[in-house]
């Protein structure tokens, strides 16, 4: 039979499994904020083509993995190089599908945001759209959310 002292602990541990869960929501909530925030930034610095900006959104270590066009581009500095050819076209930017992005917590340190995005490119009166799926794994850093790995895709209907 349950008494009352043991009743009471019994809604006191559920109050704080409540207050835990709600808590641990409230901070995801915030991650994907902050991830997200981090993307339209990644974006815009794509779009005013500073690929010095661009770099600092990118964890550099030799294992950083951008997956483009069914190739692997290995590093930061192989990832820029390759962003600068692209880039070269007169018209050149990402519009990236924020409102359909879906961030999933890994962990308390990693993340995964998958999300569509545009792709204007080719000349100013005639420029080509091309449809991506983008997949982007997210790291905590001491600096922030910095990007780990790229994985784009081409988008099928």
């Amino acid at each position: 039979m349950m008494t009352e002292a043991n009743h009471s602990r019994v809604w006191l541990f559920a109050a704080l499994m409540f207050l835990m869960g709600l808590c641990s929501t409230v901070a995801r909530a915030d991650e994907t904020t902050q991830i997200l925030d981090a993307y339209r930034q990644f974006a815009a610095a794509q779009n005013a083509h500073d690929l010095v900006r661009v770099r600092s959104f990118l964890l550099d270590r030799p294992d950083f993995l951008w997956v483009t066009d069914g190739m692997s581009v290995w590093g930061v500095d192989n990832t820029i190089e390759r962003m600068e050819q692209f880039q070269k076209a007169k018209t050149w930017r990402v519009e990236p599908g924020i409102s359909a992005a879906r961030p999933v917590m890994l962990s308390a340190d990693a993340a995964f945001l998958h999300l569509p995005l545009s792709l204007v490119t080719g000349t100013e009166t005639t420029p080509e759209i091309y449809q991506f799926l983008v997949s982007v794994l997210w790291l905590r850093t001491s600096k922030g959310w910095r990007i780990a790995g790229l994985l784009t895709t081409t988008k099928h209907p």
